[in-house]
């Protein structure tokens, strides 16, 4: 079978702890950056600020305004269970047809000589019955 593996790690060891171990003096390096950038101007760090949340503001309803599709949705009156017992009875309707059409079209080829009326009456039946089995798939 499988055989265990023991972790023997420090369980205050964390993913944070680790990454600030690795990169720690890398971010206070930029962090010391950034507080003397901001110390020394002060005015034109606020003056960015302000100037991209105003064109941040202005996109939003230009450029990346979107307006909303209006879409019409038709609403039925027909409520599910009329609708189900209206497929019901449709469904019963075709498949009692279709029990009538195949009598006919046996009793038809039992013949031993279809004459013309026979010959269209079959013909209709059976294109009558392909009609019937497509609307059932």
């Amino acid at each position: 079978m499988w055989k265990r593996i023991h972790s023997n790690r420090d369980p205050r060891d964390t993913l944070y702890s680790e990454i600030h171990k690795e990169f720690g003096s890398y971010f206070a390096i930029a962090g010391n950056a950034a507080r003397r950038l901001a110390g020394t101007y002060p005015k034109f760090i606020l003056a960015c600020m302000i100037v991209l949340m105003a064109a941040s503001f202005v996109l939003s309803f230009t450029v990346f305004h979107k307006p909303a599709k209006v879409q019409t949705v038709e609403v039925k009156k027909v409520s599910p269970v009329e609708d189900g017992f209206s497929q019901i009875l449709r469904a019963t309707a075709n498949i009692r047809e279709s029990m009538k059409l195949k009598s006919l079209v046996d009793s038809l080829t039992a013949k031993r000589q279809l004459s013309s009326e026979d010959s269209t009456l079959l013909d209709s039946a059976l294109n009558r019955l392909s009609i019937i089995h497509h609307s059932l798939k």
